[in-house]
């Protein structure tokens, strides 16, 4: 199977196309989102609707039905699969949001500080259940298997981080394989488990696999620069969040590599929780923008995304595809 060169639109990208693409089969998703959410406990309803009606971009389960879409598949299993990336992501959002102590998520109050730690906690653990259920009731071991094994991927990421917190030594080699299991293993499974509905050939199934999986690694780049280079407003939660956290995503790593030994003195006053005022986040951003860390984040983002548009380049041209490419684009160019 022989690729090309998929041309890119002109101005600033959108992820119009990709919704035009799959508007309807998302009421479809939406359809069993909602009805799997229900339970004869009110509060799961109520909290699981909290953050999934909360105005999310549900990206993930558009990679399923945009996948489908650019592979020709014509029947409707990837409806419930959607629905059970939807859920797993929702069930680790609420359970990053308790382990971080967030405030905000999707520009409202998260879920935690609305109903506690541990409703939030056990809800996601629900949401998980119900994702597997989806899955168990597609049938196919391989899918199970796919979106299974990211779960875990997705899990040891998060632990990943949290071991790496307020640790300033730690490398740009290792924040990407956190980021490339915690963020980008269910881009890719979301993707992939397209294919693999349809029965595609391997080639293909790895083409939607590694344009997953570099999207995730970009997306979670902009992320980790948007927390520097935006407000709460834009972002939908708190600015310097991660700053206070101690996290190590790249713009620090960048701006700590590059500075000066009294830079990197406050750099490990800050990390280490010991500097976190606003002042301190003040002067964290004007040393990120000293060394265009944000800017050096959002390249390397770049190199990520054109990785995922060549992995398309097998399939032949259409609709799918060009939305793809430009939900790529998207992600990198977006500020929110």
């Amino acid at each position: 199977m022989s690729a090309d060169i998929i041309p890119l639109p002109q101005g600033r990208p959108t992820l119009d196309p990709m919704l035009a693409l799959t508007a309807q089969d998302m009421n479809s998703v939406n359809s069993v989102i909602l009805d799997r959410m229900q339970s004869e406990i009110p509060l799961i309803p109520a909290l699981a609707g909290h953050l999934i009606s909360g105005g999310g971009k549900r990206l993930r389960p558009m990679l399923t039905l945009a996948g489908a879409e650019l592979v020709g598949y014509q029947g409707t299993r990837h409806h419930k699969l959607a629905a059970a990336v939807e859920f797993i992501h929702t069930a680790t959002l609420l359970h990053d949001d308790v382990v971080d102590g967030s405030d905000l998520r999707r520009g409202k109050a998260a879920a935690n500080i609305i109903f506690g730690n541990p409703a939030t906690v056990l809800v996601g653990d629900f949401l998980f259940s119900r994702a597997f259920e989806l899955m168990v009731e597609d049938g196919s071991l391989k899918v199970l298997k796919i979106l299974s094994s990211a779960s875990a991927i997705i899990a040891e990421g998060e632990v990943d981080q949290l071991t790496a917190q307020r640790q300033i030594e730690t490398s740009e080699e290792r924040y990407l394989n956190i980021i490339s299991a915690k963020t980008a293993a269910l881009f890719a499974a979301a993707s992939r488990i397209s294919a693999v509905v349809a029965e595609c050939d391997d080639a293909q199934e790895r083409a939607l696999d590694d344009y997953g999986r570099n999207l995730g690694v970009a997306f979670q780049l902009v992320d980790d620069a948007i927390d520097y280079d935006s407000n709460a407003a834009e972002m939908g939660k708190d600015q310097g969040d991660d700053f206070r956290e101690g996290k190590m995503t790249l713009p620090v790593i960048l701006a700590y590599s590059r500075g000066t030994e009294t830079e990197r003195k406050f750099w490990k006053a800050a990390i280490s929780g010991v500097r976190s005022s606003d002042d301190d986040l003040a002067e964290a951003i004007a040393l990120i923008a000293k060394y265009d860390a944000v800017s050096d984040t959002r390249e390397r983002a770049r190199h990520f995304t054109h990785r995922a548009i060549d992995a398309i380049s097998i399939f032949r041209d259409s609709k799918a595809r060009q939305a793809m490419a430009e939900a790529a684009q998207f992600a990198v160019a977006r500020g929110y």
